[in-house]
């Protein structure tokens, strides 16, 4: 009966050795914006609205009930976008907005909060240039967020940021 025991266990931990392995090699989803809009919901294009006149309208968020994709909750992802940075220093930022182009919640209005993905990092990153596109992986999650600058419909914990490449 030992011998059993002892070769189930062992079985057992090879499994879990294989699970690990395959689980860690699965890169994360490549996902764009419109990937953050559920099927059939007509979004509204605040970039294509924008102008820098000033006008009190063109700062108000939109569509603050912006529905998100639920079936992305939890899933490790891999997202380009543009920063606005919210905490950190000189050297380092560890919490940011990712937005999907320049300029979003700072010199035009915010976009929809599905349009936009509050990330925290732990250890900061470095980020050289804010007119720079960046990609974010980590584990996005459908929890809301809101600051100063915007109503958010996602939220990540990112693990790497690099440079947006083509």
């Amino acid at each position: 009966m030992t011998f059993f025991k002892t070769a189930f266990q062992y079985i057992a931990a090879i499994s879990l050795l294989f699970i690990s392995v395959a689980s860690c090699a699965n890169p994360p989803k490549e996902i764009f914006w419109e990937d953050l809009i559920p099927k059939g919901h007509m979004q509204i294009d605040t970039q294509a609205q924008a102008n820098h006149e000033g006008s009190d309208q063109n700062w108000v968020q939109p569509d603050l009930d912006a529905p998100v994709v639920k079936a992305l909750d939890g899933q490790s992802v891999s997202l380009p976008g543009f920063v606005v940075p919210l905490e950190g220093d000189s050297e380092v930022i560890t919490e940011f907005l990712l937005v999907p182009y320049f300029g979003a919640c700072i010199h035009v209005p915010p976009p929809p909060p599905n349009q936009i993905v509050h990330v925290t990092i732990k250890g900061g990153v470095p980020i050289d240039s804010l007119y720079d596109a960046i990609v974010v992986t980590g584990i996005i999650s459908t929890e809301t967020w809101s600051g100063e600058i915007a109503q958010v419909g996602y939220k990540m914990k990112a693990v790497g940021v690099a440079p947006f490449e083509l």
